[in-house]
């Protein structure tokens, strides 16, 4: 069983700064595609940032220049830095994996993480 779980989240003023992690535990064989999504009260979940396991990285372009995504492979551990944080950034962020297990080595499974809050208010 593969688990993904966020940290991080909490309440912050607009302009401030804040550094989500998500670690991948369990039966893990290899993780391929890492990403961010965030979903706001009656919004559709987006994309907000995804990074290749060698590290090209690619944007939402509301977040382009403000939010950095990163991940250490050896930690099985994703991470957004977010900063010059607005209102409009406020949601649950969810981590997502491409993630191919020990059992089942050739094959490459979608996890994701229930996620943890981000409020941004002053």
């Amino acid at each position: 069983q593969v688990q993904l779980v966020e940290s991080g989240g909490g309440l912050v003023q607009p302009g401030g700064s804040l550094r989500l992690s998500c670690a991948a535990s369990g039966n893990i064989f290899w993780i391929y595609d890492m990403a961010w999504y965030r979903q706001a009260p009656g919004k559709q979940r987006e994309l907000v940032a995804a990074i290749t396991r060698g590290g090209t990285t690619n944007y939402a372009d509301a977040v382009k220049a403000r939010f950095t995504i990163s991940r250490d492979n050896a930690k099985n551990t994703v991470y957004l830095q977010m900063n010059s944080l607005e209102p409009e950034d406020t949601a649950v962020y969810l981590c997502n994996g491409d993630i191919a297990s020990q059992s089942r080595p050739f094959d490459r499974n979608n996890y994701w993480g229930l996620g943890t809050q981000v409020a941004v208010s002053s």
